[in-house]
């Protein structure tokens, strides 16, 4: 799926469980609708620490990712090795974030570790339904 951008909300979301979750890693598969990301998929079983974010992608459901997230700890956030790794099974953009964890504190990268410019879009995104 070509992907436009990404929704600001999602992106708060992205900053905001990366700063509460420092010094750990936090780690998530990104959704898209429309061409908008506009979700974050938290898998179960997923391991986090101060060293490295593990997502169990056996445990992924029936759905698709368009890519990944996760962030570091300290405030580099070009991909590791392991980090292309993972890139490689889960999409084509993948975002790091980095301390400070604001919105000047990340980067996208496509499925070979280039950074790639991922536009941060103004829309609005329906309520969750509760079911």
């Amino acid at each position: 799926m070509k992907v436009k951008g990404i929704a600001r909300e999602t992106l708060e979301f992205i900053l905001g469980v990366s700063k509460a979750s420092a010094p750990n890693e936090f780690a998530g598969l990104l959704q898209a609708e429309e061409g908008v990301i506009t979700e974050v998929l938290i898998l179960p079983g997923t391991e986090s620490s101060d060293q490295n974010a593990v997502i169990k992608l056996f445990m992924m459901p029936n759905v698709s990712s368009v890519g990944s997230i996760h962030s570091h700890p300290g405030p580099i956030i070009t991909p590791s090795k392991a980090d292309l790794r993972l890139f490689g099974k889960t999409g084509s953009y993948h975002i790091i974030v980095g301390a400070p964890y604001d919105e000047n504190s990340w980067q996208c990268y496509n499925a070979d570790g280039e950074p790639i410019d991922l536009p941060v879009l103004d829309i609005e995104l329906d309520e969750p339904e509760i079911i």
